[in-house]
Order: C-alpha cells, then structure tokens, then sequence
C-alpha cells in the first residue's frame, strides 16, 4: 500500500505553482535583458559607424580605431573589429592590432557586399518664390541609410556586426558579445540562486501553512486514538476551530455521544443481567444440591437431577465471566492487590495438570522467586484458563512446555502446547467473545469462549497484555505478561 501524505502533496504542488511561475517571470525577464542590451549594443555600434564615415583619412580612422573600445564603454580585452573602405573597395583601415581572426575579416566583408547602396534621393525642385539656389547636403548624409545589425557565430565566439555603405566610404563593425554574455551568464545565475531560495521558502512555508490548516484533524486523530472504555467522553473544542471543520467536528463530537450512550447502555445492561442473573442461579443450584442429596442413589430422577445441576453450573460460571467483562468494559474491574508468587502458583497447577492428563510429557522451565502485585483470585482464573486450553486442544499423547522469566520490569510466562494448526483466519479472533474456532476442531471440547477474552482483559487490567505466538506448525502458545510492580 503506498502511503501518501496530503500535507506534502500541498507543500509540492505549491513550490510547481510557484516554480512555474517563477521560472516564467525569470525567462522571460532575462530575454528582455538579454535584447535590451542588444538594442544598447545596436544603438552604439550605429553611432560609432556614423562617427567612422566622419573620419574618412587615415590619421583620424586610426585614432577612431584606437579611441572604439573606450566609446562602447569597455576595455580592450573586449574584442572589437573594424574594416573601412572607399568606394573603390580599397581598405582604409583595419583594426589589425585587435587580435581578429580571419573568419570574422570575412564576415565583415560579407556584410560590406551583401548591404545595399541606396539610389540616390532626387533633388527637389526648387520653389517659385525663392531666388536662392537650392542647398545641396553632404554626400554622406544624402546617401545614408540605417543598417541592418546580424549575429554571427565563429569558431572565437558570437559576434554582433553592423555595416554601412555610402557613396564614397564603407564601414562595417563587428563588436564580440562576450561581455554581453558574461554578464547575462550572471544575471542567469542570480535567477537560478533566487528561484531556488524562492522555492524552498514556499515549500516549506505551505509545509507550516497546510499543517496549521490540518490541525483540527490532528485533533481528531488524537480523540480517536483515544476512545476507548475510558475515553468516550472526549469532546473536541469548536471555539478555536477553521469554519472549513466545524461541521466535521460537529459531527464526530455526536458520534462519540452516540457511541459513548450506546456502549453505556450496553454494559450496563450487561452488568444488570449477569448480577439479576446471578442471585436465581445460586438459589437453583442449591435447591438442586439438596434435592440431590434426598432421592435415591443410583436412580433416573438423581441422574437428571445431576445433569440440571451441570448446567446450572455451567450458567453460573457464564454469568460469572460476563459479569467480569462488562465491568472490564466499563473500566470498573477491581483488584485486590497483593503480592503473589507467581513460580509457587505454577507448581501447584502442574500438580493438577498431572492429575488431569496424566499422558501428556510436561516440560517447565520456570525461575524462581517470580513475584508480581496483583489479584491473586484473577491471575489463577487466567492459569486455569491456559492450562484448560493446552489440555483440551492438545494430541494424543502430546506435551506441554511452561517458560516463566523476568526483565528488569516485567515477568514472561509462555505455556506451549501441542496441537493442530491453528488457521490464518482463526488466529486474528481467537481473542473474540464466544469464538471458538474451527467447529471440526472444537465440537467435543467443552466451552463457550469466554475464556481467553476474559482471561486477556484480566491481563491488561494489571496492565500487562496476553498474547498468541508466531510459532511453527504442530504447537500452540500464549504468552503471559505482567508488570512486576503494579502502580495505583
């Protein structure tokens, strides 16, 4: 069964909702850095290629060339490449000092021949009025054009260039983006260090939130874990409670009052019954005992009469134990502590077992000195019950091994039988009221099955436990333990 946990599947899809959003902000965000500084790049690399055609001799193209890294606002360790021409297509100036390789010269001269010339714009005529001659611009201004910018990838990294042609001069620029790239691989990095930093206070901060959010079912959990024989009357408070579980609180709190007069009326109708019972019985079974003792030896009516007072016998000790357990039920079981020794009482039964099957081989393993505080009257009934039982469900010829042991706190007593298999099924309800089992394995024993789930609550009113044990096939064994002090 795969455990899954509401409360992490919150925390996670809050840090999916917000990652993704992040992530998407972030993208985004760094594609408009990214072109913002490209447009920058752009804006630059077209004033300086203005600023190239205003210096057509060489003396001042070299001191443009010398002054360019400074004018895009970096150092020299930027590489920057620069090809002039004139109109006849010889080279003017050429940044050879840049360490350039040859394929970025080629792309600037690619782009030179691939940037058209634009025609020339017709003079406009001039106008009637005016007697003074038309005025006449630069070539260069005449003729000039915004340029197309490109990226370019080569073997030394990624390039931006420009290029502008004129009548009487040609420039292109090509400017390397690795400045441009370093700083948007920090920009990067910050977004990845912020996102994840982003990320972990959401997932933790809606771990806190959704487990604020489900305190009220912890509540919950807790009176449930709760509600036992003593534990009915545990009320969750609605004062504090979200509005989203008032209902819900609402409607567990009637639950444990319905329960709570259920089992109330249950047990004491149990309790009444056993002990209204009880009184009748006692006086049948002794108008019975003396009837018995006035008819004939040997006769019919004797024989009936024994046989009635089997069965009156048989009610009592019915009665009996349902009176013990509806008061363990209701929690109201009294002991009547004292010190009791524990291996002394075990001979003594195995006395009787010896007496009573005689054919079975009794093994014991049993240390002395084992003392406990407890009832005395009880701890014998839950003996008696275990020794029954090995008797009863054991082989022909069978055994039965007593292990009796101490830890620091508490005090082991395993009594092991031989016997048939007990069933997968069986073994989870073996402690169950009136279960008896499998009938082709019960129907010639005597009982009801009353006795272990007595015999188990007597055990934990001492506030121990008893227990069936994993053992191998062909053996049976319960494991009593007890504390061996008893706190009030």
């Amino acid at each position: 069964m795969r455990l899954r946990s509401f409360r992490l599947r919150i925390a996670l899809l809050s840090a999916g909702l917000a990652g993704s959003a992040l992530v998407g902000f972030g993208a985004v965000s760094w594609f408009q850095i990214y072109n913002a500084q490209i447009a920058r790049l752009d804006a630059q690399l077209f004033n300086q290629l203005l600023r190239a055609t205003r210096s057509a001799q060489r003396e001042r193209l070299q001191f443009y060339g010398d002054s360019l890294p400074y004018a895009f606002g970096t150092n020299t360790k930027i590489p920057i490449a620069v090809l002039v021409r004139d109109a006849n297509g010889n080279t003017l100036y050429q940044s050879d000092e840049v360490p350039i390789d040859k394929e970025v010269n080629r792309l600037l001269l690619g782009r030179l021949e691939l940037t058209p010339l634009p025609p020339f714009p017709k003079e406009p005529p001039p106008k009637p009025e005016s007697t003074d001659p038309p005025v006449k611009p630069p070539p260069l201004l005449r003729s000039r054009r915004p340029p197309e910018f490109v990226t370019q990838q080569t073997t030394t990294g990624l390039w931006r260039i420009g290029a502008l042609k004129f009548p009487n001069v040609q420039v292109a620029i090509a400017v390397s983006l690795q400045a441009v790239n370093q700083e948007m691989g920090t920009i990067r990095n910050i977004f990845l260090v912020s996102i994840s930093g982003a990320l972990l206070l959401v997932a933790f901060g809606a771990w806190f939130v959704s487990g604020g959010a489900l305190r009220p079912i912890r509540q919950l959990t807790g009176v449930i874990q709760q509600v036992t024989v003593k534990g009915l009357d545990q009320r969750i408070p609605i004062g504090t409670t979200d509005v989203e579980f008032v209902e819900l609180i609402q409607v567990f709190n009637q639950m444990l009052e319905r329960l709570e007069r259920s089992f109330t009326q249950a047990s004491r109708f149990s309790a009444d019954a056993a002990h209204e019972l009880k009184t009748p019985l006692t006086i049948l079974q002794g108008e019975l005992e003396r009837t018995l003792q006035q008819v004939d030896s040997g006769s019919e009516v004797q024989q009936r009469l024994s046989n009635l007072l089997d069965e009156v016998r048989r009610l009592s000790g019915i009665t009996r134990k349902l009176l013990l357990l509806s008061l363990a039920d209701a929690g109201q079981m009294k002991l009547f502590l004292v010190e009791v020794d524990m291996s002394e009482l075990l001979m003594e039964m195995l006395e009787d077992v010896e007496l009573l099957a005689p054919h079975l081989s009794v093994q014991t393993d049993i240390t002395d000195g084992l003392r406990v505080q407890g009832d005395r009257d009880l701890l014998i009934q839950v003996l008696q019950n275990l020794f029954s039982n090995a008797i009863k469900y054991n082989l022909a010829n069978g055994w039965i091994q007593i292990h009796a042991k101490k830890t620091e706190t508490t005090l082991h007593i395993t009594i092991a039988n031989a016997s048939k298999e007990i069933p997968v099924g069986d073994r989870s309800r073996i402690f169950d009221r009136f279960h008896r089992g499998d009938p082709a394995r019960t129907r010639k024993v005597e009982g009801i099955g009353l006795g272990l789930s007595l015999a188990r609550e007597i055990a934990r009113a001492h506030r121990g436990d008893l227990t069936l044990d994993s053992t191998s096939d062909g053996q049976t064994a319960f494991t009593l333990t007890l504390p061996m002090t008893l706190d009030n």
